[in-house]
This record gives C-alpha cells, structure tokens and sequence, in this order.
C-alpha cells in the first residue's frame, strides 16, 4: 500500500496487489505470474513476514528464469499488525515479534537468486543497479528496517475508509 501511494506509476495495469486484504505471502508468486505473462521486469516490495509465508517460492523464480527484483522490508516483526498492536493495544504485542535469524541474503544464495542487502538509504540507488544486471534469475533486496517505523494509511479497529488515518 505504501507503494500504490508513493509510486508514480506511468501505465495501467502495471501494478498488482491484493488489496491490502491482509493476504501475507501472496506477493512472491504474483510476481513470478506477472512476469511470466508479461516477460516485463518486475519488482515485488514485501515485508519479512509476508515474504516467510511462501519463502520457497524463490525456487520456483529461479527454475523459470524469472528475474523479479523481491525487495524485503527487514523489521522482525509482523509490522502491520504490530502498529495496530502500538497504536491502538496499548504496545500489548502479542506474536508479532518474529525472534527469528533469517539470512535473507545467503537464503537467496542458496535458491541460485542474487542476494544484497542495504543498511542505509544512500545504498539504495546501487541495489537496484546490480538487480537490474540479472536478467536470468531473481535478486532479493534486503532492507533492514526500523521495527518502530509507522505504515500509513491506515484504518483503526472497527473503521471504515472515511476514518483513514494518514499519519499518527
């Protein structure tokens, strides 16, 4: 959702989503399906929960030749329902805190995909320089995130659309 509202995109029909339905692990075999029926480049931005849901689907982009960029939002935690559980449960987490120790990067690695990982913003530019250079297998981008950083919009408990909350 943060990128439907930030991106610029030019073409119709060039984003894909699930409609911020809560569907976690539906991105990484979206884009190995768009790219397929497309044979467009195409980049999938996930969170490190979502991702973990069908993590062995990289199996499959490397087995199709499907140089999809999968850039992980790295915070360790179940993010959005964290941030419900900050904002509205008085910081009462319940089973958002993963406590896991994932090497993304060599995980990638060990598919046959390109793994990089970026620390810091000024990395950035030079990630996605190197994933554009596969043209044959994925590249995970791994993004190490602040686990206190906020995802907006978003609808509180019980909310509909007209209670949109843009930042807090």
């Amino acid at each position: 959702m943060c990128i439907r509202d930030s991106y610029k995109f030019e073409k119709p029909r060039t984003f894909v989503s699930s409609g911020g339905l809560g569907t976690m692990g539906f991105g990484l075999g979206a884009a190995i399906g768009s790219y397929i029926a497309t044979e467009k480049p195409v980049v999938l931005f996930t969170g490190d929960g979502s991702f973990g849901m069908n993590l062995n689907e990289l199996a499959t982009a490397v087995s199709c030749n499907a140089p999809v960029i999968v850039v992980i939002m790295n915070n360790g935690v179940l993010g959005m329902v964290r941030q419900w559980q900050t904002l509205f449960f008085n910081k009462h987490y319940s089973n958002t805190t993963l406590c896991r120790q994932t090497d993304f990067v060599k995980l990638a690695e060990s598919y046959g995909a390109k793994g990089i990982r970026v620390f810091n913003k000024n990395e950035v530019a030079a990630a996605f320089e190197e994933a554009k250079k596969n043209t044959k297998v994925p590249t995970l981008i791994e993004f190490i995130i602040d686990p206190e950083e906020m995802v907006y919009p978003m609808v509180k408990p019980g909310g509909t659309l007209e209670d949109l909350i843009m930042d807090c």
